[in-house]
């Protein structure tokens, strides 16, 4: 006799942990069913930096930001685009979603317990005029613990409700299929795993240990993207970025394999917009890795020269932190997977940051005396001057005919050469010698230190990059990274899936990544930044509410 309970939830990542939460709050009986040990509860959004989304908050006018609805949703939709017949409910969603950053979402948040960095960071800075791609205005709100700081309220509310019997984890649950009876979604089949007691993050094992059924009344799907599943990635690949890398990292564990977007797929679910995708191009690789493959992002300030694997400068607006998917269609055509940061130590300094959890212990573990330390003195965040020491991907040295020598021994070639580059950033740094400059990203350099945020902790003093006061010289050899799906399961703004016809697939919703964050897509072709943690709190309050609403 199988199983039964009001909801199932396929994942217990953040999007599911809401759901989840938002149904027990509401009385309803729910299993979450979760391929990995209990020790990934939280799944991708554990490792993150924990960036959130919000419009004209209390950060951003302390700040001196005056950011407002109207602007925010012209930034959105200039970002994504929508261009497609399918893009109807990813357009709703996202204007939906902005309301919702523009409105209670801090307010829900801050109510349980979430609190926020002060100095409000400004991602994906655009550069292509007024209504195309990027922020206006600084945006990213960094929670005060990171991505277990967003988790946190969610692991809480669900823990109490085991407590009260209202809810399940089934661990080591991997779902195989959706049941479908008369056309309705009641519940799943799948394989019990054995247990495994591997460490967060790192790839647990698929022995079977037998079968499983469950029924209920509805199935919500939260079980992320495929970002961790490279086969995927280049099957989906879009032509429009160019050839897919032959050489990629991976920005999430190896368990976000985008199986259950096939398997919803088979039930009847419309899956859409599969070739949007999310990756990024400032990748390093790991020198203490957890899983497979596993990339660190940087997260970088305005100043770094940016040239690709021939020493190319790359054009504007191309410049660090100011247009990813831009720049990795640029990169995708010049024949190579990888570029170049060149930099110097009061650059890396002041300007890099390492996102993820693990990479920021002062912001994780709440430590005002840690996160001071990166305002003085002459060297980089502890976790940032690991990588310089320890990362495969750097090369430190004295003098730029040195530096360029030591990249092309890390690349295994000689496309580099030391007297273009010299070329290169003198003429660069001849731009510093007055405050105003004919070169746009000296331009958006000056722009960002008018910024009160950028000028006290991002954006280091304009100076010449060599000058032996401000070295070493530093260069970053860049690899793509994969991260997130932004197409996926089409769901109306009651998160519910929505078939082949266009009408909801009874008893079957989804939410987070697998829904690309909403309705299949609400990000269309490009992200704002600090939408992705978003996007699962929003879809997930949703689904887990409008299912609760629907249950007996």
């Amino acid at each position: 006799m199988p199983d039964s309970t009001d909801v199932i939830v396929v994942g217990a990542g953040l999007a599911g942990l809401v759901a989840a939460t938002e149904l027990t709050n509401a009385g309803r009986h729910v299993r979450v069913l979760e391929q990995e040990p209990e020790q990934s509860l939280g799944g991708q959004a554990f490792w993150s930096f924990g960036g959130l989304f919000f419009v004209d908050s209390p950060e951003q006018r302390r700040m001196g930001v005056h950011d407002s609805h109207a602007l925010a949703l012209a930034d959105w939709m200039g970002t994504a685009a929508f261009d497609r017949p399918e893009d109807h409910w990813p357009r709703r969603w996202a204007e939906a979603y902005v309301d919702f950053a523009a409105g209670e979402k801090r307010a829900w948040l801050h109510a349980m317990g979430m609190r926020w960095f002060p100095v409000v960071g400004w991602a994906e800075r655009g550069g292509y005029g007024a209504i195309g791609h990027g922020n206006s205005v600084p945006r990213f709100h960094v929670t005060w613990g990171t991505g277990p700081g967003v988790l946190e309220p969610f692991v809480r509310r669900a823990r109490e409700a085991v407590a009260k019997g209202l809810l399940r984890f089934d661990f080591r649950h991997r779902v195989d299929e959706l049941i479908v009876e008369n056309g309705a979604v009641v519940g799943v089949r799948g394989t019990r795993l054995v247990d495994d007691a591997t460490a967060r993050g790192k790839p647990s094992s698929r022995t079977a240990a037998g079968d499983f059924e469950q029924r209920a009344q509805a199935v919500i799907v939260a079980s992320g993207g495929i970002g961790g599943n490279q086969s995927l990635v280049r099957q989906n690949w879009p032509a429009r970025l160019g050839t897919p890398p032959a050489h990629m990292l991976c920005g999430v564990p190896a368990h976000v394999d985008g199986r259950m977007l096939g398997i919803s797929e088979t039930a009847g679910a419309r899956l859409i917009n599969r070739d949007r995708m999310w990756h990024y191009v400032e990748g390093i690789e790991n020198w203490d890795p957890i899983w497979p493959m596993h990339a660190i992002r940087i997260l970088p300030g305005p100043s770094s020269l940016w040239f690709d694997a021939t020493g190319k400068r790359l054009p504007g607006p191309l410049w660090p932190g100011f247009d990813t998917l831009g720049t990795l269609e640029y990169l995708r055509h010049t024949g190579h997977d990888y570029s170049w940061f060149v930099l110097d130590q009061s650059i890396i300094r002041r300007e890099f940051a390492l996102s993820g959890s693990e990479q920021n212990p002062d912001l994780t573990g709440k430590s005002w005396r840690q996160v001071a330390k990166r305002a003085i003195g002459k060297h980089a965040p502890a976790p940032v001057e690991a990588f310089k020491q320890h990362g495969r991907d750097f090369v430190v040295r004295d003098t730029l005919e040195e530096l360029v020598a030591g990249m092309n021994a890390l690349a295994g070639n000689a496309l580099l050469d030391a007297a273009q580059l010299r070329r290169e950033i003198e003429a660069r740094d001849r731009q510093f010698d007055n405050p105003y400059s004919k070169d746009s990203q000296v331009m958006a350099i000056h722009n960002a230190r008018r910024y009160r945020g950028d000028r006290l902790v991002r954006v280091a003093k304009p100076h010449r990059l060599l000058d032996p006061a401000h070295g070493p010289l530093i260069a970053v050899r860049l690899n793509i990274l994969t991260r997130k799906t932004l197409g996926g399961l089409e769901t109306d703004l009651q998160a519910r899936v929505l078939g082949h016809d266009g009408q909801p697939l009874p008893g079957l919703y989804a939410a987070g990544e697998a829904a690309g964050f909403g309705g299949g897509g609400l990000h269309g072709y490009r992200s704002l930044e600090g939408s992705f943690l978003g996007g699962c709190l929003f879809s997930g309050r949703i689904a887990g509410r409008a299912a609760a609403a629907t249950v007996a």
